[in-house]
Parts: structure tokens; C-alpha cells; sequence
């Protein structure tokens, strides 16, 4: 994709299409202002005549506007005036960007930059409308026979500043943007692709093509015999009763010398029956979703690595599949992490954080200077927190914290969650170290409790992301999520944020 930034009015390029904004009772957005003096009031005709509205979200789209190069003009309702912020830019932009995806636009000029919006400044602006024209144009249909319906051939996007000083950051929200756009779509891919095809196999290809051709980036991946030696028994437990063999896959972006590394620990179970533990059968097809952990860590690092940015970064995932057999671990076996301690697991449905325990013990070699994981671990965190909101939990406010900044400049958004002696409490066993679940009452805070288990030393934290990784329904599909918050959070660390 190509960028560009123009101080010209929106009446003046010689665009596929322009995107101006219109507000509730008929005030116009700035580039809505400037096409309608050029086309002598045709917008504000329009609004009266109740064909264009400032309502949230609705878009009517316009051709051959008098007065005006461009070829057509798409009108977004941004709502009440005052009140537009990045989560309502960002919903305006996409908004749009549907309305004209069956055309044959292949230049947009974005006009909506101009408005103020609450805590964005150019950079931002242009990064999340990047960002939301390419979830926007986002499809999957590589598993679908017969013709496919062409794409939106978009190949330029323009980004309308009100000053020339404020170019250069527009121009990298741009170019972060892109990236991170590229990492969200291929953590979609890989959660929307069914578990026979995305196996711990195939998530170790895709790990070792991302590496391929690429100088600061290696990729390895362990077999299971490798994971044996080195005692992950509570890693190797879990996927006890499958056929297809487990990978643990770590990949290594070197991009600041001998720094310290951040770690990024994804749970990749590519399907998850429950174990022995069945879940049940309805809705079972979505626990193809439960390795969208490990999806979002190797699209972050995807990020990462095409942004170049200054730091050094590495990744683990845990790849399995959780499936029941004669083989697989029963409720009451007790088991033996990588760290020495003894796990009795009462439910073999609470598995990801069997896999993690032993990938964070793993990952204590790299000495990180932070160390977060990603999981859709629990049910719980969907009670609490619902599908708008990650669970945050670290062992320090300072992680904790610096994730929550990330998550709201992103609009990628998470909640702090709490831990402590009371809830670990209820991971005590009678035959063992730890057992692997802690009763029904704060699920969520029991699992990261058992994870803090294995981190002592480490500056680490643990996102829930059970609620916001995938959506159900008509619009059945992975999000993408937490990419774009891990990525802001390596951007800041890199010092690369303007």
C-alpha cells in the first residue's frame, strides 16, 4: 500500500474517492464544508432532503459531486458534535471504507483527519485509519470453492493534515499502520482456518516462512521428543491423546544488539475437545479459535519485524491439540512441569495453562526484560469482562499499567484484573504442588494465579483474551486482537512512538 499527505481541500484531488464526515443536525465535518461550497451547497440539500445523515456509522456515497475532482464522495455520520473520539473515528472510517468496497476505488483520500478527535493527534489518525480500512477490507474466503468476488483493487491511501508540520507523523502512523494491519490479518487467518488444516504443524511453517529471507528474524521449532528431555511433562500432558505431535515454536527478532529481549508467550491448542473433560457439543466448532494466542503473538511479531524496529523480541508457542483417547491424561493424573512442580489435574479442560506453565519456564533462558503471555484461557474472563475487554494481570503495577496504556492508545483495549494469597489459595492439593483449577469463583484470577506460579524473578504479565479473540454468530471470525496493543506496547518499548 502507498501513502500520501495533503494540505490541498478535499474538492481539489483528483481521487477515486474522499471520505468527509457530517455531524448530527446538519453541522458539517471540515472536508464535508469545503465540497459543499465547492459543489454550492450540495451536501446541505442533501441532508435536508433526509438522504445524508449525521447519525453514527451511516454513509451514503456520492458520484460525479459539481464542483468536485474527485470521482465520488463518501459522507460518514460522525454523530454529536463534540463527541468524536478514536473508538467512533475508527467505527466512521470503516463505516466508509464497506460503503465503497465493491467499487473499483483504488485511491482514497481521507478527510476525517481533519476533525478533532479526542487524544489523537496525526500520528494516531493516520494509524487508525490504516488500520481500519484494512479490518474493513479484511475477508476469508481461500477455503471457499468457485469464483471469488474480486477485491477492492485499493492501492493508495491519502491522509488529509491541516499543517505540513504535522506530515512526518502521519506518514508513520501510516507506515505502523500497515504493519500492524498485516499483523491483525494474519492472526485472523490463522484463527478463521479449521483445525485439520491449522495443526501445530502448519503454525510451525507459517512461523519458519515468517523467518525465511529475513536477516534479523530465526525461527525454531522443538519436536516433542526435545520437549521429553527437557521435562515438560505438563506441557506433553496435554497432548497426550492426539495424533498430530505437538511444536514448540520460538522465534528470535534481533533488532538492538544485546539488549534484553521481550517475550511473548502465545497458547496455540489449534483444537481443543476438552480432553477427557469433554466439552460440550454445541459451539464446539469455535474451539478452533483457542490458538488465537499463539495467532496474535506471531502477528505481532509479523509487526514487529516488517516495522524493523529497535528492539529484540522473541516468541514461544506451545502448539497442541487437546483430544481424547486411551492415551490422553485423565482427571487425578498428577504431572511434572519443566520447573519441578507437581500439578493435579482435576479438569483437563483447564489445558492452556498446562502448555504455558512449562513455555514461560522454557522462557526464562532468554533472560526477558518482560515477558507476557496470550491466551484465551478461560470462560470466566468472558463473564467478567465480557467481549469488549482483555483481563490484565501482572506480578507488578508498573507492567500492568504500561499494558493498559497500550491497550487505550491502540484502542485495543484492556482491564486491569487482580491476584493475590486468597485466590492462589484455592489452587492447593492434597496429592500435589498445585492443582490445575481453582473452584468456579474467579476462574480467571485462579488461572493467572497458577501461571504467577512459574514466574517468580521475571517481569511478567498474563492477557486473558477469551472474550476478544474471535466473534460468534452471522460474523463468526477471529478479530485479530490483541495485536495492535502488542504492538503498541513493543513500539513504545522501542522508543519508536513520535
Amino acid at each position: 500500500m502507498k501513502y500520501f499527505t495533503t494540505t490541498s481541500k478535499a474538492s481539489r484531488r483528483a481521487v477515486d474517492c474522499v471520505i468527509v464526515g457530517v455531524y448530527n443536525r446538519g453541522k458539517l465535518g471540515i472536508g464535508a464544508t469545503d465540497i459543499d461550497g465547492a459543489s454550492k451547497g450540495y451536501i446541505q440539500n442533501l441532508i435536508k432532503s433526509g438522504d445524508i445523515s449525521g447519525d453514527e456509522g451511516r454513509v451514503a456515497v456520492l458520484t460525479a459531486v459539481p464542483g468536485v475532482k474527485a470521482h465520488r464522495v463518501a459522507v460518514v455520520g460522525l454523530g454529536k458534535p463534540g463527541n468524536l473520539n478514536a473508538v467512533s473515528f475508527r467505527k466512521a472510517v470503516s463505516a466508509a471504507t464497506k460503503a465503497i468496497s465493491t467499487t473499483k476505488a483504488k485511491q482514497v483520500l481521507n478527510c476525517l483527519t481533519l476533525e478533532p478527535v479526542s487524544d489523537c493527534d496525526p500520528y494516531y489518525l493516520a494509524r487508525h485509519t490504516v488500520e481500519s480500512i484494512g479490518d474493513a477490507l479484511y475477508r476469508f474466503d481461500q477455503m471457499k470453492s468457485g469464483r471469488k468476488k474480486p477485491a477492492m483493487p485499493l492501492k493508495t491511501i491519502g491522509l488529509a493534515i491541516g499543517k505540513r508540520g504535522d506530515a512526518a507523523k502521519a506518514t508513520r502512523g501510516a507506515e505502523h499502520g500497515d504493519s500492524i494491519a498485516a499483523g491483525v490479518s494474519l492472526a485472523k487467518d490463522l484463527g478463521n482456518l479449521p483445525a485439520n488444516v491449522c495443526t501445530p504443524s502448519y503454525l510451525a511453517r507459517v512461523a519458519k516462512k515468517l523467518a525465511s529471507g529475513n536477516g534479523k528474524l530465526t525461527t525454531r521449532v522443538l519436536n516433542e521428543s526435545e520437549m521429553k528431555k527437557l521435562g515438560m511433562g505438563s506441557l506433553l500432558s496435554v497432548t497426550a491423546g492426539a495424533v498430530e505431535p505437538a511444536k514448540l515454536i520460538v522465534m528470535q527478532y534481533k533488532g538492538a544488539g544485546s539488549d534484553q529481549p521481550v517475550v511473548l508467550v502465545g497458547k496455540g491448542v489449534t483444537f481443543d475437545t476438552g480432553g477427557i473433560s469433554l466439552k460440550p457439543g454445541a459451539g464446539m466448532d469455535e474451539m478452533k479459535f483457542d490458538m488465537c494466542g499463539a495467532a496474535s503473538v506471531l502477528g505481532t511479531m509479523a509487526a514487529v519485524s516488517k516495522m524493523k524496529l529497535p528492539i529484540n523480541m522473541t516468541v514461544v508457542v506451545p502448539a497442541v491439540e487437546n483430544m481424547p483417547s486411551g492415551t490422553a491424561t485423565r482427571p487425578g493424573d498428577i504431572v511434572t512441569s519443566m520447573s519441578g512442580q507437581t500439578i493435579e489435574v482435576l479438569n483437563t479442560d483447564a489445558e492452556g495453562r498446562l502448555i504455558l506453565c512449562d513455555a514461560l519456564t522454557y522462557s526464562r533462558r532468554f533472560k526477558p526484560a518482560a515477558i507476557i503471555d496470550v491466551a484465551t484461557l478461560t470462560g470466566a474472563c468472558v463473564v467478567a469482562l465480557g467481549h469488549h475487554r482483555c483481563a490484565i494481570y501482572a506480578n507488578n503495577d508498573s507492567l500492568q499499567d504500561e499494558l493498559f496504556g497500550a491497550g487505550k492508545s491502540s484502542e485495543d483495549t484492556g482491564w486491569p484484573m487482580p491476584m493475590g494469597d486468597q485466590y492462589e489459595a484455592q489452587l492447593k492439593s492434597n496429592f500435589a504442588d498445585m492443582a490445575n483449577i481453582g473452584g468456579p469463583g474467579g476462574g480467571s484470577v485462579t488461572a493467572a494465579c497458577f501461571l504467577g506460579k512459574f514466574t517468580d524473578g521475571m517481569n511478567w504479565a498474563h492477557l486473558d483474551i477469551a472474550g476478544v479473540a474471535w466473534k460468534s454468530g452471522v460474523k463468526k471470525g477471529a478479530s485479530g486482537r490483541p495485536v495492535s496493543l502488542l504492538s503498541e506496547f513493543v513500539l513504545s518499548r522501542a522508543g519508536s512512538l513520535p
